[in-house]
Parts: C-alpha cells; structure tokens; sequence
C-alpha cells in the first residue's frame, strides 16, 4: 500500500517495512534505513549493545568482508556512516543518484545479514572505550550522560548510549547475533531517501529488496490505529503505535528531583537544570515546548539566556534550553559552562527569566515574532537532504506518517501565548526541577 503527494510517495510493504521516497532537483542522493531499537531496549543485553551493534556491523557480512564494505561507497564518491540514539539505530549513505540501488542494496545487507567477526568485536571494544573514556574527559560532554542517569534513574532511559567499559567487555559474538535478531524486523525500520529519481520505479526496487532480504519475515508486530497523542504519563497503556512497538512495553519516568554539585577538580564550572517534559505523542504541549525552548535558549544569539548571560554580562561562555523527545516523556535541559564564580548569579538569572515566561503570557508582537524565527530555521536546516532524509525516517517510526511544510507550519501557528507560559510554568516548577553541577 502506499500514498503519493505532489512530492513525496510513502508506503509500507507486506513484511512491515515503512518506505518514503521524496523528489529532489540534486544530483546527489541521501539514503536512510533507521530502526526503531535504541538503548532502552537493552534490557537482558549488556549495557551499550545497541551502539556496539551500529560499530561491528560494519564488519562483514555474509556477502562481504569488512574492507569490501569500508571502500565500497568510497569508491563511488559516497559515503555510508551511522548512529545511534536512546530510541534508534540509523543506517545512511550519500552517494550520486546513479549509484542509489548499490546503497539501498548494502544498507538491507547491512541491517539483515551481519557476520560480526570475533578478531574484529576485540578491536573494536577498544576503541569504544576509548571513545568512552574521551567523553569521560570532556565535562561539558559527561554531565549530560550523568543528568540523563540520575533523572531517569531506574528506567531504561537512563543508560549510557555508549556503555561502560565493563558492560561492553563482556559484550560476545552471540549476543551480538541475538540483539539483531530480535530487534531488527522489518515492520521496526523505515527506509527513506530524498533523491532526484523516479519515486514510482524506487518504490518497485525497495519492495524487491525488502523481498529478496526479508523473504523470512512477516508482519508481526500487529497493527495499530493512526497515532493520536496522549500524557506521556498515560502512554504506556494508551500510547499510540503504528506496529513498531508493542503498546505498554516503555513504561514512562517517574523522576525525583535532585540538587547535586560534584567535585571534578574543573578549571571552570558546569551546570545543567532541567526536567521531564512532553513527549512525541503529546502534539500540542511538545510544540508550545519546542517554541518555549527557542525562545529561551535556542541557537540564534537573540535567545534570552544568551541575551542576558552572555552578551549582556558575559558571565558565560555558553548556554543553551534543548529539548529531547521520546515516545513516552521527554526532558528539557538549560546547560551552561561558567567560571566557578559566576555559577550562582547564572542559576539566579536563570530563573529569574523562567519566572517572567511563567507569570505573564507573551505579547502578540513576541509571539509572532518567535514563531517566524522557528519556521525559518526548521525551512533553514530542513533544505539540506541529508537532514530531510533522517527526519523522514524519524517521523515515520514515531507517527507512521510524513507531515508537509504546510502542515507544520500549520501546527507551529496553531500554538498560543497561553500554550507557552502553560509549558514554562510546568516544566519549570522549581519542585520538580533537577540540577547538576560540576565543579
């Protein structure tokens, strides 16, 4: 079945497998295989299996050794890389357009037939943990990882994408083997490309290949009604699903708030406070937040905390409001980096600021204001393919479908002054807010 608009057709084959193909004028194409399997799903695997899996996979295969898959994009022109996120693994290449069957080709090979070599799994742990212990080093890097453990302590949510050094030695061959059996199924992955190409003949090579590499396969993960959002705090039971995940499998957090200062012998000082926040499915709440967040903290300079912080006092050499969607909450962090002495006067201005987003709605003229410095920056980011690409797969994993421009605009205008000061005063209630710092 698939669904065809002026720019775009999407589909979803007969073994679960989620497709779109996107029309473009370039003569370079970007390519996608992202599945829905992150670190939250580790549980019975050691810690750091998923990124380990996104490394070795890389390897070999059955149909290749690991330097017929290093050169074979090279050779081309290309390029094939991969991450991996708390919710997702994600394959992608570049390549020119007349090279799209071989990338599509060795993604599904990729994902499906994997050998993971034993001399290769013992160099590569190396270097993960060199990778680990860089991060480690790097505290504006680490006190992410430690904020994300301690709020979401106890949940799943809450592991290192990367591992510990001890949970990825103990990491084996079989393990390795049974992570990708399990967690990669067709009707888990979405396959997306932006591409100048013939989106009719790609849609009959991508069920030709998901044919030829999921021949074993069924649909198995059921089907769900079209997503409608809902409180990440009801979302285990009621969360929507589009077949990629069985409902109720991701209980969400139920984080208790903290105020930790940890002693890392730093030339300058690190902070970070945030808290839960709305999740994908909770439509309008996650854009009031997204809007907030931009306003607040967001990368353009005239943010209010790079306004007041930094170019008014310069008391920081940086700080930024993020936002992190997941399918059952989310969690919005301010992070700074400060000398030691101008820690508490940042945390004062900090909520100083919050204070006055909670307490008096925005005017007519800011409101209008912020959401045209949004819409111009998702146009901005969103005019690379690469970028469309990888936001092609997350939404189809996340909604099972692919909103226009017009509909996101549509969506982010929709948003009232009201709608962001509620989400200031809830995000931000100082009883449930969390800080950390590094000192």
């Amino acid at each position: 079945m698939h669904a065809k608009t002026q720019m775009m057709l999407t589909g979803k084959t007969a073994h679960g497998l989620q497709y779109a193909v996107r029309k473009s004028s370039s003569a370079v194409a970007y390519l996608a295989l992202s599945i829905r399997c992150g670190t939250r799903d580790e549980e019975g695997f050691h810690g750091g299996i998923a990124h380990f899996v996104e490394h070795t996979i890389f390897k070999g295969t059955t149909r290749r050794k690991a330097s017929s898959i290093n050169g074979y994009l090279d050779r081309l022109g290309g390029e094939l890389n991969a991450f991996t996120t708390k919710e997702e693994i994600v394959f992608h290449a570049t390549v020119l357009k007349e090279d799209i069957g071989k990338a599509a080709s060795l993604l599904f090979e990729l994902a499906t037939c994997p050998t993971f070599p034993q001399h290769e799994i013992e160099v590569e742990k190396g270097v993960v943990i060199d990778e680990i212990h860089s991060y480690k080093d790097t505290p504006s890097e680490d006190i992410f990882d430690k904020f994300e453990e301690m709020l979401f302590a106890g949940h799943p949510l809450s592991g290192n994408i990367l591992g510990s050094p001890a949970s990825v030695r103990k990491i084996t061959r079989e393990e390795l083997l049974r992570f990708v059996k399990d967690k990669f199924r067709p009707c888990r992955m979405a396959f997306t490309i932006v591409a100048d190409i013939d989106r009719k003949r790609m849609e009959k090579s991508i069920i030709r290949l998901a044919d030829e590499f999921f021949a074993d396969h069924v649909n198995d993960c059921g089907v769900v009604s079209e997503c409608t959002p809902v409180h990440y705090a009801q979302a285990a039971s009621v969360r929507p699903d589009t077949g990629n995940v069985p409902c109720g499998q991701h209980q969400p957090p139920q984080a208790i708030a903290f105020d930790k200062t940890l002693n890392k012998r730093n030339h300058q000082a690190n902070c970070i406070i945030g808290g839960l926040a709305p999740s994908l499915y909770q439509e309008r709440e996650r854009l009031a937040t997204v809007l907030l967040c931009n306003i607040l903290g967001g990368p353009a300079n005239n943010s209010i905390l790079n306004s007041v912080l930094r170019e008014k006092n310069g008391w920081v050499y940086s700080v930024e409001c993020g936002y992190n969607q997941f399918s059952d909450t989310g969690m919005v962090t301010i992070s700074l980096g400060c000398d030691k002495g101008n820690v508490d006067r940042c945390v004062e201005a900090i909520y100083r600021e919050i204070a006055k987003l909670q307490d008096k709605p925005l005017s007519d003229r800011r409101l209008k204001a912020a959401k045209k410095q949004l819409l111009g920056q998702l146009a901005v980011s969103g005019d690379n393919g690469e970028t469309q690409c990888l936001s092609m797969g997350k939404s189809l994993l996340a909604y099972g479908r692919i909103n226009s421009s017009a509909e996101n605009r549509a969506l982010v205008e929709a948003v009232t002054a009201e709608d962001i000061r509620r989400a200031a005063q809830e995000i931000f209630d100082r009883s449930r807010l969390s800080k950390l710092l590094y000192i």
